[in-house]
């Protein structure tokens, strides 16, 4: 699995269109080690001034990748945006050559199936996952935001149902009732931010909670008044 700390992670991206390109953005920006890998010249020039590595390369070529030394680092992503067959090689080379974390990025479901077969670790659907979420988002007006954290839990900003309002959490109880956790208030008046709240904490109107639970759990508590 890929190694957690920090200081030693190094990443290896390959396909730099928007979603590699972002992709190396923030994984410099947490300070690890990037190494940015295409084809097209122009996009190696545009991340070159920020990555570690920046390389005008063929990935679909198991000696380049060999070469690169690329099954030292600790994980490599393979975004090859609409080259189905390219992400497919360069899966199958990497995964030969022993390197530990493979994450595919696909585009259909397909797709997704044919990477894990020649060794991806994980394969994401990034665009599927972001129209996921922003379904979430507007399935209920009171929700602010949701993070879906997978097997069917996840984490929501909530507007608090007017019922809530001027009770504490100790006496909403919404852990034995819903099964639910608050694990953030952020105070809008003050504003402020309250991480792992006291059970004593009154809730305001103007408070958002931050819940973490079962995604069926999450949707009993969004439907209260």
């Amino acid at each position: 699995m890929i190694n957690h700390g920090k200081e030693s992670r190094k990443f290896a991206v390959i396909g730099l269109s928007s979603f590699g390109f972002y992709l190396c953005k923030y994984l410099k920006n947490r300070r690890f080690y990037v190494m940015a890998i295409d084809i097209n010249e122009p996009r190696v020039d545009q991340v070159k001034e920020f990555v570690d590595k920046a390389i005008i390369a063929d990935a679909t070529d198991k000696q380049v990748l060999e070469d690169l030394g690329i099954k030292e680092l600790d994980a490599v992503i393979v975004s090859l945006g609409d080259r189905i067959d390219s992400s497919i090689l360069a899966t199958l080379h990497l995964h030969e050559l022993g390197v530990e974390e493979i994450i595919a990025k696909a585009i259909s479901e397909d797709h997704g199936k044919v990477l894990n077969a020649v060794g991806a670790s994980m394969v994401i659907f990034p665009e599927k996952d972001m129209a996921e979420r922003l379904a979430n988002i507007l399935e209920q007006s009171s929700i602010l935001d949701y993070l879906d954290l997978g097997s069917g839990y996840g984490i929501v900003e909530l507007a608090p149902p007017q019922s809530f309002c001027g009770k504490t959490l100790r006496e909403l109880r919404l852990r034995e009732r819903f099964n639910v956790q608050v694990i953030m208030i952020k105070e809008v008046v003050p504003e402020n931010i309250i991480a792992v709240p006291d059970p004593d904490h009154i809730i305001k109107d103007s408070d958002i909670l931050v819940i973490m639970g079962k995604d069926e759990d999450l949707d009993r508590v969004q439907s209260l008044d």
